[in-house]
């Protein structure tokens, strides 16, 4: 059997695996899903339409699948929250479920959300991300892989960040912040890259060396943005100058401004 607090409310229809624990006045709502191997801690809710894989750990008081923050919201538009395997929502971390995409909010694997941060209703978060405490994701924002958002910062709806970038805390996004550069302020400006985050993940001295040359040709060069593309397209380029280009040219709010 799974071990469930006495207090704790598990009501009809919520699929609960047996490896499952939850503690204390925590409440488990019809038609989530909870996975392998999970831990639910004291006072937390799991709202329905919520999906949890395996080795999750939710924290005391945090809320996963919550109503949307979002004024368009009908219980009848409903979509789904889906978490991947062996993230940790730390204690008030507030989740919201999707209202207007069909597959609804979506997050991956391995993340970190720290204390009372937030997710912001048909988000797609990837893996590997850290979120720092206090720190929002508003609605229908895209959060690639390896990024680190510093603590009370936040993310402007319908913004991205790419693949091993960083915020700074403190500090806002309201474009797309490419792959591999920091940011810092409100509004978050790009101040170089981020070499920290880079050597921690392994990235050899010449990738970093090739990163920041594209780094200073798009944003140190003096040429638009459309200019510096182009002069990268023309080379034979590396995976990771590809993600770059590729994540810049479908950018729809345009990119970070340098300090």
């Amino acid at each position: 059997m799974s071990a469930i607090h006495p207090t704790a409310i598990v009501e009809d229809g919520a699929d609960v695996h047996a490896s499952v624990r939850i503690g204390p006045y925590s409440i488990v709502e019809s038609g989530a899903v909870i996975g392998e191997g999970c831990v639910i801690e004291s006072s937390a809710r799991i709202y329905g339409h919520t999906r949890l894989g395996r080795r999750n750990r939710v924290g005391h008081g945090a809320v996963i699948g919550a109503e949307p923050q979002d004024l368009k919201y009908t219980e009848e538009a409903s979509r789904p929250l889906t978490i991947g395997d062996e993230n940790r929502f730390k204690e008030g971390a507030h989740i919201s479920r999707g209202v207007n995409t069909e597959a609804g909010t979506v997050i991956g694997d391995r993340n970190y959300f720290m204390g009372a941060s937030h997710v912001g209703h048909d988000s797609r978060v990837g893996s590997d991300n850290v979120i720092g405490h206090g720190t929002a994701l508003a609605g229908h924002v895209e959060l690639e892989h390896h990024v680190v958002l510093g603590g009370v910062s936040a993310v402007h709806q319908f913004a991205r960040v790419g693949a091993y970038a960083m915020m700074a805390g403190v500090s806002a996004v309201i474009q797309d912040l490419p792959p591999y550069l920091m940011a810092v302020g409100m509004p978050g400006r790009i101040h170089g890259i981020n070499v920290v985050g880079l050597r921690r993940a392994g990235f050899s001295e010449e990738r970093r060396r090739e990163i920041k040359r594209v780094y200073r040709m798009v944003y140190r060069s003096g040429l638009r943005t459309d200019e510096a593309l182009a002069a990268l397209e023309a080379e034979e380029v590396s995976e990771d100058v590809e993600r770059f280009i590729v994540f810049v040219r479908s950018s729809e709010r345009g990119i970070a401004s340098h300090r």
